[in-house]
């Protein structure tokens, strides 16, 4: 959420001016985040965000201010965004779309508690089951995680690279794909899909809102769970291997919320996997083809197979 972009007291002042949340009195840019700029503004009226979307088309930008609307009409702990004097959620400004949005205080948690991450994998079930029948608005506009956006993202690295060792990821990442079983049956509705603590607030121990729904996108509720396991179970090391009791953990405490179908359980596996080759497009460049960090992992699930897998996470 760090600032791309400078603006002027005068331009803050100018766009403030569409909106009916008093006069500008001063502005401090955001300094953490690596891609939009977010600048909390001081008005006579309070404190509000103004958020300017470096590299989102506008109707992705509807996605999400209508994602939080929906959300906070359902009373989910996130941010609302703000209309203008004309009823508007999306303003333009030299050609790229803003939002103001509510500020909520709180504090960002570097080494977050036991309970805290209780709390956030709570509030991750919640955003499932809110979102399982929810029709998004603009979908098409947002990278919605599937085997055929994998696969076209990839395609787009390897040309945009044009070494052999691209060429050879590109092979080996589109034959995982096609060995990934994700039935039409599992559910979808929308993933966060970024859960590092920068993007949750607490206040007095409390989770108090998650922000940056820019990554957010319609896929299968499956992709979010995985991330939060990844967190907490996966090992960084040359060994690469998953910690299922640490994953067993993470599941336990999300079913007490949103308890998994059976193709759910069945096809962890497949949804895992696909989230790290997106993680292999993500970084495409890193690496010899014969031998990279998400191959590993890839590797390590492969040896482990689907059916191990399963019975390791739901034994009973």
């Amino acid at each position: 959420m760090a600032a791309k972009t400078a603006f002027s007291e005068e331009e803050l002042s100018q766009l403030l001016s569409h909106y009916s949340l008093g006069k500008y009195i001063d502005s401090i840019p955001f300094t953490s985040g690596t891609v939009q700029t977010n600048i909390r503004l001081q008005t006579t009226q309070g404190q509000f965000v103004f958020r300017y979307y470096e590299n989102r088309t506008v109707d992705s930008v509807l996605f999400e201010t209508n994602l939080l609307l929906y959300l906070k009409d359902h009373h989910y702990p996130c941010p609302a965004p703000l209309r203008n004097i004309h009823g508007t959620l999306v303003g333009i400004h030299k050609q790229k779309p803003y939002v103001m949005f509510e500020f909520i205080e709180g504090q960002h948690i570097q080494e977050p508690t036991e309970r805290q991450h209780k709390q956030l994998i709570q509030k991750v079930a919640e955003l499932h089951n809110l979102t399982a029948n929810y029709t998004p608005v603009h979908q098409e506009y947002r990278w919605n995680y599937s085997i055929e956006l994998c696969r076209a993202l990839a395609q787009q690295a390897s040309k945009r690279i044009n070494t052999a060792t691209s060429l050879e990821k590109l092979s080996w990442l589109d034959n995982e794909l096609l060995r990934l079983e994700l039935p039409e049956s599992l559910p979808k509705g929308i993933c966060h899909a970024d859960f590092n603590f920068s993007n949750v607030l607490f206040q007095n121990d409390e989770f108090r809102t998650l922000l940056d729904f820019d990554d957010a996108n319609y896929t299968f509720l499956l992709f979010d769970l995985v991330g939060l396991i990844e967190s907490r179970a996966w090992r960084y090391d040359k060994d690469t291997t998953l910690n299922f009791n640490e994953a067993k953990k993470v599941l336990s405490e999300y079913m007490r919320y949103r308890p998994l179908s059976s193709v759910e359980r069945k096809h962890l596996f497949d949804v895992y996997k696909l989230s790290i080759l997106f993680d292999c497009v993500w970084y495409f460049n890193r690496g010899d083809a014969a031998d990279f960090f998400e191959k590993r992992k890839i590797d390590f699930l492969n040896r482990s197979g689907r059916k191990a897998f399963y019975q390791e996470l739901f034994p009973c």
